[in-house]
């Protein structure tokens, strides 16, 4: 007999195969996407998971801003989204809509940086109400030059730089200094990458920018960061008795003193996904066991053992809903986070 006699027979086995369910590790995806300031963290717990299953789930980890990411999330496209703000009002109705529950677990604390370059010598601090000047729409076009902020301050135009509209920090960032959402001048270079804002602050001597904490402190001496005298509140639209500017660090932070912007950092999950694929649990509990080591090494705030270890309960618990109400939170210290209830 020749192997050609077997031709008919290879041909059946081959189509019976192909018809049959495959297990392949790229079938096994862990979609995430959202936030460019949490990006950092879940990328590198997603290079972790993919070392500790040896390639056999991949975890896809991308960045559509906050905004961008919850638009995917409310539709049921991705698995998991990275946020810098708490979910919005529409976007749960959205979920609810499209049959969606939610896990909302607080990750990290960011301290959102106010940042200029590192050869600017003439201010070191900035008020909240002189950031109100400079951001709010009717500057746009009229505010151009650095005197015009404060006459001592150099004749030159200020480049200014900042999220862009599909990102969590710029929701987040135009509620306390203008007192709105989505109420931030317009002539100015924006971006979901936070990587790009770095790069224009670094390569102008009169640049200004709002950044994530993490990728101030990637950016090491190239930037500076500007001390914050909170002195208005904008969401409330009255002065403050503020006396002292403070810099972001993780002891301002953990403090509460840094107000206005100290933030929460989130991921959400979506619980189908939690039901319908085993390995999304696997990873985010995985995550949640040792964030701490992940936060730490982007350089962002750690939350307590016992947040972490309550998020975990929450996973397995299908705990759902949020603690923020769809509104934009401002001011939340950390050992806020837990006590309020879930809506």
């Amino acid at each position: 007999m020749h192997l050609s006699d077997f031709s008919p027979f290879l041909a059946s086995a081959l189509i019976i195969f192909a018809a049959l369910p495959q297990t392949r590790a790229q079938d096994k995806v862990v979609a995430v996407d959202g936030s460019s300031t949490v990006y950092p963290i879940t990328k590198l717990a997603a290079e972790a998971f993919e070392a500790e299953t040896k390639g056999q789930v991949k975890v896809n980890v991308a960045i559509a801003g906050t905004t961008g990411g919850f638009r995917k999330f409310v539709k049921g496209e991705i698995d998991i989204a990275d946020a810098s703000r708490p979910i919005l009002k529409n976007e749960i109705e959205q979920a609810k809509a499209n049959g969606i529950q939610f896990i909302e677990i607080p990750i990290a604390y960011d301290a959102l940086t106010i940042a200029v370059n590192s050869d600017n010598t003439w201010l070191d601090s900035i008020k909240l109400s002189e950031l109100k000047k400079l951001w709010e729409p009717e500057a746009e076009g009229k505010i151009t030059k650095w005197n015009q902020i404060r006459p001592e301050w150099p004749d030159a135009e200020i480049k200014l730089y900042g999220a862009g509209r599909d990102s969590g920090t710029f929701d987040y960032f135009s509620e306390v200094v203008t007192g709105k959402m989505d109420a931030l001048r317009r002539d100015y270079t924006g971006s979901e990458d936070d990587n790009d804002l770095v790069k224009g602050i670094e390569s102008n001597k009169y640049a200004l920018g709002f950044i994530p904490y993490a990728y101030f402190t990637e950016a090491d001496s190239k930037l500076k960061a500007l001390a914050i005298q909170w002195d208005y509140d904008a969401i409330a639209g009255r002065e403050v008795q503020s006396s002292a500017a403070i810099m972001p660090t993780s002891k301002t932070v953990s403090l509460g003193y840094y107000v206005p912007f100290a933030r929460p950092l989130f991921l959400y999950v979506n619980v189908k996904s939690l039901e319908e694929k085993p390995y999304v649990k696997e990873f985010l509990k995985f995550f949640l066991s040792d964030a701490g080591t992940y936060v730490n090494k982007v350089n962002y705030m750690t939350l307590s053992g016992v947040a972490y270890s309550t998020a975990i309960a929450d996973v397995d618990a299908k705990k759902v809903g949020t603690r923020f109400g769809g509104e934009p939170v401002v001011g939340i210290a950390s050992h806020d986070l837990l006590t309020r209830p879930r809506q």
